[in-house]
């Protein structure tokens, strides 16, 4: 049979891609268009960047917090996941053992009132040779999170709560996943009668190996009852010392966040009001935590991760605290006008909780759980995305008003569009969310070109590429951000705040892609967007420079002065986004400059990769990175060749003082950028 003549064209045309891919791979790409970029850095022509231009977004979806950033490894740790009637579920607690030897189940015994469920743990099993436990003991375990990441000389504090009219003897342990390899063991053993009543018991455990699939066990030999509630184990080696697992921490830290807003989002709201997220119900001990159901997302949350850990976290962080509230809205339902009082009141109580003094009622509570200090909570967003809801305007006024009349320095962020705020309906700012493919993003580079240059001004707090070509973080993806985020940053004028969605996700519970950061219980890597952040890292209260590309529009480019606070040596940043697929020569024209650019002490640093849809990954975490190299023809007029899908950063040492040094190439280099 003969071969179609379509067949053989197809044929062919691989065979001629291959070659040009060849002939890349040899000699670099070829070349392209010809762009011409004008840079006028002259001071008078130049306009500081907000102060907070820049921050991040968490939301507690695909596991962000649970199971996340929240260190805590134990996965419903008070039993109440199952919810409010016994015996309920109590996944993903697991017996050792089997029903002839151990019964377990809820019940409301517990001695914490906000949250009654504890867990039975009936040994029928006992020491008699005609009755004898397995000679591992019968008990519970507790996977976490898809597996407890344990390491080897680590020290975990564990907490728990026992009640029982029985003798005790309990081995606390950290195992395998199937309990074979015993990573650390403490035993605690009490006459009959001494745990009679509920009582804490705390201690350290220090693991004498690595297991990144482990689990926690509570076994016995003994014959008789025993209730478990609030069993926690901590890792001691946590962010600053906060409970945050430090790894995850430390890649936020290295973004340089102006402010980080919480916690939602849906999360806020929910699906229902009954499981919506109640700032008060999440502070104070964290036993007595009630804990909810995220209806969204999902999955149950026990609320370690509340209101106080968040404003503690932007403060490790030096960012601004932005509190999203529920203004008693939630996807489903709606407490109409009339009755708002009681959710404005609360609103009320959670900034004096966050910045009352330790007399006040909300801020001695505050005082009470380590931070006497107030919080430098400024930023209030009413509502999330909620405008074209029936009662939302008239809600919003009396939050509005309310906030105002205690807080007049607080400023107030609006659901609602610049269409709709007026003097009679205010807003300090108001809430922008853009998510859309990788071309549309790129187009709207000039979505706020041609706004009025008034007040209120643009919070963009949730942006993100979606679609086909945004995979789980592609390299297309990162660089349509970046274009938009030049934007963004042209427009400072009357944007004042941006964040990307989501930043978090487990990668065993995927509800949303793509995210800037992915992990497990023991890996982590960062997506191309994530990378793609480190380039405006500097941007917040920086000097942004007229700037005009000619002869290319699928280039976007802008031009900010900033100081590098490690060695104090000031830059001309040019950033540029190449959006083709040719490489583009591009001639760089600075005007204005008050002061020259050295010689040396440049760096140029790239963000591309092989093909527009690759992905970072557990196996491969660097194949979108950035990289960066010193730049030889560094001056105020110069030719730059810029990669096809490409993320180009300039940064170019200007000649400030007589005794500027050389910058600390590591602080603009991957992976400590």
């Amino acid at each position: 049979m003969g071969v179609p003549r379509w067949c053989l064209d197809c044929r062919l045309f691989h065979v001629l891609v291959l070659v040009c891919t060849l002939c890349q791979v040899l000699f670099g790409p070829a070349a392209g268009q010809t762009a011409h970029l004008s840079v006028d850095a002259s001071p008078q022509n130049g306009q500081m960047i907000p102060e907070k231009m820049f921050g991040i977004f968490f939301e507690e979806l695909n596991h962000a917090g649970a199971g996340g950033l929240w260190a805590e490894l134990v996965s419903n740790r008070g039993f109440e996941a199952g919810g409010i009637n016994t015996p309920s579920n109590i996944d993903p607690w697991l017996i050792i053992g089997d029903e002839s030897n151990i019964i377990v189940a809820t019940d409301r015994s517990s001695c914490f009132a906000n949250n009654p469920i504890a867990l039975r743990m009936e040994v029928l099993c006992g020491a008699s040779a005609t009755n004898a436990c397995p000679s591992g003991g019968v008990g519970i375990y507790n996977p976490g999170y898809w597996g407890m990441n344990i390491e080897k000389s680590k020290v975990y504090k564990v907490i728990m709560y026992i009640r029982s009219s029985d003798e005790v003897d309990l081995t606390v342990s950290l195992t395998s996943s199937d309990g074979l390899q015993n990573l650390a063991a403490y035993t605690i053993t009490a006459n009959k009668g001494d745990f009679a009543e509920w009582r804490k018991v705390e201690f350290d455990l220090q693991s004498s190996e690595r297991n990144t699939n482990s689990r926690l066990q509570l076994t016995t030999t003994k014959n008789g009852i025993i209730w478990f509630d609030q069993v926690s184990v901590m890792p001691s080696d946590t962010y600053k010392g906060h409970s945050f697992r430090k790894d995850l921490a430390s890649m936020l830290a290295n973004l340089k966040p102006r402010f980080l807003k919480f916690p939602g989002g849906d999360y806020v709201m929910g699906n229902y009001l009954l499981n919506a997220f109640r700032w008060s119900e999440t502070v104070g001990p964290w036993e007595e935590r009630p804990g909810h159901f995220n209806d969204v997302w999902g999955y149950w949350t026990d609320d370690g991760l509340g209101f106080f850990e968040f404003l503690q976290l932007a403060e490790d962080l030096g960012a601004c605290p932005v509190w999203v509230v529920n203004d008693g809205a939630s996807r489903n339902e709606q407490v109409p006008s009339a009755t708002i009082a009681a959710f404005v009141k609360d609103v009320v109580n959670g900034i004096e909780f966050a910045r009352g003094g330790p007399e006040t009622t909300w801020g001695s509570v505050r005082a009470a759980m380590g931070h006497p200090e107030p919080f430098q909570l400024y930023y209030i967003s009413i509502g999330n995305q909620e405008c074209s809801m029936q009662y939302y305007k008239e809600k919003y006024m009396k939050f509005y008003s309310a906030i105002k009349a205690s807080y007049p320095d607080i400023k107030i962020i609006s659901s609602c569009d610049r269409s709709s705020i007026s003097p009679v309906n205010p807003a300090d700012l108001y809430d922008v969310h853009v998510y859309t493919s990788s071309g549309d993003m790129f187009s709207k580079t000039r979505m706020f070109d041609n706004i009025p240059r008034s007040e209120p001004k643009v919070f963009v707090s949730e942006y993100a590429v979606t679609g086909n070509d945004a995979g789980r973080g592609t390299l297309v993806a990162a660089l349509a951000e970046a274009a938009f985020l030049i934007g963004l940053e042209r427009n400072s004028d009357v944007v004042d705040m941006a964040s990307c969605a989501p930043l978090f996700v487990n990668d065993n519970d995927r509800r949303f892609n793509p995210d800037a950061i992915v992990f497990n219980s023991w890996q982590h890597y960062g997506c191309p967007n994530y990378w793609m952040l480190h380039f405006f890292k500097d941007s917040s209260g920086a000097t942004l420079h007229p700037s005009t590309i000619q002869n290319y529009d699928q280039v976007a480019a802008s031009a900010i002065t900033w100081e590098n606070s490690n060695d104090g040596n000031t830059y001309l940043k040019i950033k540029v986004v190449n959006f083709g697929n040719k490489a583009v020569n591009l001639n760089v024209s600075v005007t204005g400059l008050e002061n020259g650019i050295q010689t040396f002490g440049s760096i140029k640093t790239v963000l591309t990769s092989g093909w527009l849809q690759d992905e970072n990954s557990f196996q491969q975490p660097d194949k979108v990175v950035p990289a960066a190299r010193p730049i030889t023809n560094a001056g105020e007029q110069m030719g730059v060749v810029l990669d096809p899908y490409s993320l180009t950063s300039f940064d170019l040492l200007l000649d400030t003082t007589s005794t500027s040094k050389h910058p600390q190439f590591h602080s603009i280099l991957h992976p400590s950028m």
